[in-house]
Parts: C-alpha cells; structure tokens; sequence
C-alpha cells in the first residue's frame, strides 16, 4: 500500500485529505508542522510527502529541500491559489509537482499516483523514455528536438499539450489508455490538465497527423474506455 505524509497546518485539509486519500488505497499520515514531519519521516516508510507551503516553524522550501537530499522522495507542494513565483521556487528546489488551494482531492490523488509512477519507473521503461526518435506511418518524431516531419518530410508544428500527448501515444502504443491516465501522463509543472483538455488536445492532435475525426486509423476512440494508439512505432 502506498504510504503517504500530508504536513499541513490546517486541521481540517489534515483530517479531509487523510480520509479522502484512504479510499482510494493510500495509506496517509499527518504532521502539523515540521518538526512532526521530521520525527515521522525518521521512524516511519513513506513513498511520498504532500507539504504546504507555509508552515508555522518552518520554510516548506527549505523542507522539500531536505526531504529531496536525505530521503529521496517525491515532494508535491501546496500552494497558495495564484502564488506562481512560490511555485517556481518550490520546483526548482527539488519539487515533483505542486497543486494550488483550495484545491480537488480527485486531483491530489491523480498527481500522487503520477508522482510514484515516474519515480517507480523501471530501467526498460526508463530507456524507452530515452528514445531520441521515433517513426510510425512514414511519420518521423524527434522527441529532443520537439519536432514532428510528415511522410513528405514537411515539418508539423506541435503545441506543448500535443507534444506531450503525442510522446505518451508512442511510449505505448496498441495500448488502451484512459482519460485518467492521459492526465497523468501529460501532467507538466504549472500545466491544468483535464478530461477536457485531453479531448481538445487528441481532436487538434488527429488534425494535424490527418487522421479523420470521424474515421481515425491512428489515434481510436473506445467508448467508456479512453483512446488506443493504434500504429508500429520503431
């Protein structure tokens, strides 16, 4: 069971997220401040830490900081609701991810589940990762470079949202993959991402691959199920 540490000052977010969290598997613990967080970390497991921001005996950027070099852990940051310079900061000090308040609990556990899933990554999956190009249907795409060429080698400008939709297609393709899942795996620092976003980002992404809405031979849609990259990717 994924065991996760949620230090927030605030009672109520405490006890709300601890609960909410548990319905979905997580196993979650609480500290007020970071002294508890500190004790908790010393004598207990944990696969992630949830960590306000603001608290009342430390600086959480100093915190994320420490966590991140003594116990190399994912770190999601709370922040204030339109505090951009705050989050910038807590992600340059080693942050995984941050999520604003007053914010949605479906949302956390999607970002802890996303978390987890990178730095759980397998060696193989990692060298998949790693994959400089990639080639489907005569299509040539040059993760590093950020570049899409067609079959007649005609360079197909690609947003960031289709950019990194188009990256998960080709990490798995043949592969059923939910909305759910296309959120997380899309999910980029400072980036809103959701059912409706994904939606957009396959219908623009469809457009510029030419592959008809209506008839697509590519990128499929399975009712209740999400979308299959349906395509040989060497």
């Amino acid at each position: 069971m994924t065991r996760c540490l949620v230090v927030d000052d605030d009672h109520e977010i405490r006890e709300g997220v601890q609960l909410y969290l548990q319905r979905f598997g997580i196993e979650a613990h609480t500290a007020a401040n970071g002294a508890e967080m500190r004790r908790l970390l010393t004598n207990q497991r944990f696969d992630v830490v949830v960590l306000d921001l603001m608290l009342p005996d430390a600086n959480g950027l100093d915190l994320c900081q420490s966590i991140q070099a003594e116990y190399k852990m994912p770190v999601i940051m709370l922040t204030a609701h339109g505090d951009p310079i705050s989050r910038v900061l807590g992600l340059e000090m080693g942050a995984d991810d941050y999520l604003g308040k007053p914010f949605e609990p479906r949302e956390l556990v999607a970002r802890i589940h996303a978390v987890l899933r990178r730095a759980r990554k397998s060696p193989q999956d990692a060298r998949q990762d790693e994959r400089r190009t990639l080639e489907f249907e005569g299509w040539h795409f040059d993760r590093m470079l950020r570049q899409l060429h067609s079959p007649q080698g005609v360079l197909v400008v690609l947003s960031n949202a289709e950019f990194r939709l188009l990256s998960a297609f080709l990490d798995q393709p043949g592969r059923v993959l939910s909305r759910e899942q296309l959120i997380e795996l899309t999910r980029a620092a400072g980036v809103e991402v959701n059912d409706r976003s994904i939606d957009l980002s396959v219908s623009r992404l469809r457009q510029k691959l030419g592959d008809s809405n209506r008839e697509a031979q590519m990128i499929r849609t399975l009712r209740g199920a999400g979308y299959l990259f349906d395509a040989k990717v060497h």
